[in-house]
């Protein structure tokens, strides 16, 4: 059964550039939808929002796993490889095999060029309840590394990945951010610190920190 997100949802509209999972010439013979049985098809991940979205490429132009294509639907004339861009986000369930087989890298790609954005997080992250920090639902961190990045955050903001490594004590920050964006992306989480939840998951708490930084560091 298909789990589409709820009909007139806005999101993959915030989304201008994508990286594409997986691209399918011949269309997607699984999809519920008959128009994405019989012609090109792509799945792709937006690289600000993590959005999951679908779209048809223009005419004779070949995409390839891993391309960074333009997806925005107010700048339009500079998608030169993307004709339409379905309006609706997909769930994680209706990536093919092979896109979710990319997924990891690909957020893996994002967040690497998102350096400023994701360091910004763990110098703002705050407590979600008295007992419960934001930097405890990342993977691998418990209280003493949290606390030690809160110790070591007021001396002076980390700069970097590299920085956090050395003074945070996280072996590798990218993957821990990779890990807790795949399972939001699941669905599997009550908290989701950077992405909407699917529309199934019930009493979904968003944080939202994506949308604060972005303000914050100015991004359009």
């Amino acid at each position: 059964m298909s789990s589409r997100y709820r009909k007139g949802d806005k999101r993959v509209a915030r989304e201008d550039y994508a990286i594409v999972l997986d691209f399918m010439p011949e269309g997607n013979p699984i999809d519920p939808h008959p128009p994405h049985r019989s012609r090109p098809i792509a799945q792709a991940i937006g690289d600000k929002y993590f959005t999951l979205l679908e779209f048809y490429p223009k005419p004779g132009v070949s995409i390839k796993q891993g391309e960074k294509v333009c997806v925005s639907f107010r700048l339009r004339e500079l998608r030169d490889k993307v004709d339409f861009v379905w309006g609706e986000p997909i769930a994680y369930d209706e990536l093919s095999g092979v896109a979710r087989s990319y997924l990891p890298e690909a957020l893996r790609k994002i967040v690497q060029e998102k350096e400023k954005v994701f360091v910004t997080f763990f110098n703002i992250a705050a407590p979600l309840t008295i007992k419960l920090h934001s930097l405890e639902l990342l993977p691998g961190i418990g209280k003493k590394t949290m606390w030690t990045l809160l110790e070591e955050r007021k001396k002076r903001s980390f700069e970097s990945f590299e920085d956090l490594k050395e003074r945070g004590k996280i072996a590798d920050p990218v993957a821990v951010i990779v890990d807790r964006l795949l399972s939001e992306l699941k669905g599997e989480e009550r908290y989701y610190l950077f992405v909407n939840p699917p529309p199934n998951v019930k009493h979904a708490v968003v944080i939202g920190y994506l949308q604060r930084i972005y303000k914050m560091l100015g991004y359009s």
